[in-house]
């Protein structure tokens, strides 16, 4: 008997179903790729200590007792999960024999979960016990039990490894089905029959297989005295798919020898065994003439085929097939497309006419091309090192009618701007406003913002300033920020300031008041303290409040007291300040233990500040000792 095991989780509630969609996924495998390894047990397997160990032996099995099944059955009932299973197995040192199997499923004829489950078990470790009749008999348990879906789930594990439906199972099923109404049922079943058994189909593949084609292949087959069923066609074209050619010859042999009129599951089923790479030009002949005679190509078969195509790189016939599919009834999803568009990008070479057909195919049939295409497209181009031909790829989109938002805009500029593509930044920009389309503040802040992260900052400026030139400048604050952020991230704090106060000075430029804070704050660290002071004033004109900390630090730690004067007439527009922020500098001063400081300063301020109550206080507390130590000790 056939030795495939059919390989299941050892999960107790994995259900029939579940097993042999798993089978079903392993067996459909694209007829020109590697088939899947079976799991199987081989002699010297089964010689081994392996299966001693677990309780099974190899050795011929004894004669069977009655009361064995019923212990199995038992073990069956009362257990769930595999591996407690195996354990009851083994201690009650049960051997597993076809006709074991036969026994414990007729037991559980009337418990249909628990004949599930002990199928499943069987199916997943001891697979070489299942025959045809343990096959038919779960059949028979499924179906009488309403499991329908899971009945031709079996009927087709069964045919790929050989097995036939017995007439007994036929009978009851067709009394079923009938008494139930389901005729798609019932028609399926008679179909099954029609040619008679399953057994025939695989004696015509086994004579096609064994010698090369010619009057005497034709001659054992027309003595077979078989009407060639559409099934029986599809069973042998599907099963002669390691060997197309043959699969072909039999296909016009069946047409044209023995009056055959092929329909759109046979046109189908050679249509999946031919779409490969080595039959490319039989394929193409057979699809064309299935539509034709009015057939269309069935999802499954275009899903196979351009699986294969893409694995084997065979982009143009991939998009081909495409377009001859969405020329039919049966027309491919919207994310098809999309793996297209990809698959096209993240070639050896980029086909541009290849992208432009699909895009073409695509909205020729009603669809609207989206963002979300246009960003999984530019994820692929930016995977393969391609960003830069992102102009061609937005072209040929809007071609097709997509309509770039200024998010989609400021996405691929700054991907070309961040990876110093300036040559094709440049371009894209100029291909925004020769299209008559306006360009966008989002855009603008990405192509800059581009620049600054690939540290092009001189490229950068030359943009804000096309930028100010193009838009009111006014409403240019955030773009200005990064730019300046920028600047100073490179330790160029004092350039920045120099962009700012020009600017400022010949436009309608207000930088925003975060701008201002962080500025201020590096010049200060970078020695720019006339240079932050100067910022101040335009803080002032431009309505902000004074930005006090980072000066009185600088100040106290570092400056002198015509420092402190300086600072303080920078921050207001009075003859002098509060006397609160006067007094906070020479407590700040005394702190950084600056005494000679603090009296140069005080030395410096007005008479009223001097003879303040509050200031002497603090001058004569620090004199007596009331200062900090390190006051004291200067």
């Amino acid at each position: 008997m056939p030795s495939h095991h059919f390989q299941v989780h050892s999960n107790p509630n994995n259900t029939l179903y579940e097993s042999l969609h798993t089978l079903s996924s392993a067996i459909h495998t694209p007829s020109n790729s590697p088939s899947p390894r079976p799991f199987f047990y081989s002699k010297s397997f089964m010689n081994s200590d392996i299966l001693k160990i677990r309780g099974f032996s190899s050795e011929p099995a004894m004669e069977l007792k009655n009361s064995d099944f019923m212990v199995v059955a038992d073990i069956f009932n009362k257990f769930t999960d595999f591996d407690d299973i195996s354990k009851e197995l083994e201690s009650n040192a049960v051997v597993f024999t076809d006709e074991m199997v036969l026994k414990v499923l007729k037991n559980l004829e009337s418990s249909p979960d628990v004949a599930r489950r002990f199928f499943n078990w069987v199916l997943e470790r001891e697979s070489e016990k299942l025959n045809s009749k343990s096959y038919n008999l779960m059949l028979r348990i499924l179906g009488v039990n309403g499991s329908v879906e899971e009945f031709w789930l079996l009927v087709d594990a069964m045919k790929k490894i050989g097995y036939g439906v017995s007439a007994h199972v036929r009978n009851k099923m067709s009394e079923i089905f009938e008494k139930e109404g389901k005729k798609s049922d019932l028609d399926k079943l008679k179909g099954i029959f029609a040619s008679g058994s399953i057994a025939i189909g695989s004696r015509v593949c086994q004579i096609i297989r064994t010698e090369v084609w010619g009057d005497d292949v034709e001659g054992r087959l027309k003595d077979m005295n078989v009407t060639f069923s559409t099934n029986l066609v599809k069973f042998v074209v599907e099963n002669l798919g390691d060997e197309p050619s043959k699969a072909l010859i039999f296909f016009r042999w069946v047409e044209e020898g023995c009056s055959v009129k092929h329909d759109e599951m046979s046109y189908n089923s050679m249509a999946r065994v031919l779409g490969r790479e080595d039959c490319i030009d039989r394929f193409w002949k057979v699809v064309d003439e299935m539509r034709s005679k009015g057939y269309e190509m069935e999802m499954e078969t275009y899903v196979m085929v351009l699986g294969r195509f893409c694995k084997r790189k065979m982009v143009k016939d991939a998009v081909d097939l495409y377009e001859f599919a969405m020329a039919g009834k049966n027309k491919p999803s919207v994310s098809c497309c999309t793996f297209l568009l990809r698959k096209i990008v993240v070639g050896k070479q980029l086909d541009m006419k290849l992208f432009s057909k699909v895009v073409s195919v695509f909205t020729g049939n009603g669809n609207v091309l989206t963002y979300s295409i246009l960003n999984a497209v530019l994820k692929s181009l930016t995977g393969v090192g391609r960003f830069g031909d992102c102009n061609k790829i937005l072209k040929a989109m809007e071609e097709g009618g997509f309509v770039a938002s200024d998010n989609a805009r400021g996405k691929i500029v700054f991907g070309l701007s961040s990876a110093s593509k300036n040559d094709e930044a440049r371009e894209f920009m100029d291909n925004i406003e020769a299209s008559g389309s306006a360009l966008g503040y989002k855009t603008w802040v990405s192509l800059i913002e581009g620049h600054c992260v690939a540290g092009d900052l001189d490229v950068a400026s030359d943009c804000f300033e096309r930028m100010i030139e193009k838009q009111r400048a006014f409403s240019a604050g955030l773009a200005f920020d990064v730019l300046v952020n920028a600047y100073c991230s490179k330790n160029r704090a004092i350039d920045a300031c120099k962009l700012t106060l020009d600017y400022v000075s010949k436009s309608e430029l207000k930088p925003c008041h975060t701008t201002y804070k962080e500025l201020i704050k590096k010049l200060l660290v970078q020695g720019g303290f006339k240079d932050a002071l100067n910022l101040l004033g335009l803080m002032k004109s431009h309505g902000f409040p004074p930005f006090v900390d980072p000066f009185v630090e600088y100040v106290s730690k570092s400056g002198t007291g015509d420092d402190a004067i300086a600072f303080l007439k920078a921050m207001t527009s009075k003859r002098f300040p509060s006397t609160s922020v006067v007094l906070r500098l020479f407590e700040s001063f005394y702190q950084a233990g600056r005494h000679n400081q603090a009296q140069d300063f005080l030395s410096k301020c007005p008479g009223y500040i001097r003879n303040h109550a509050d200031v002497l206080d603090l001058f004569c507390s620090k004199k007596s000792g009331g200062g900090s130590p390190a006051a004291v000790s200067a």
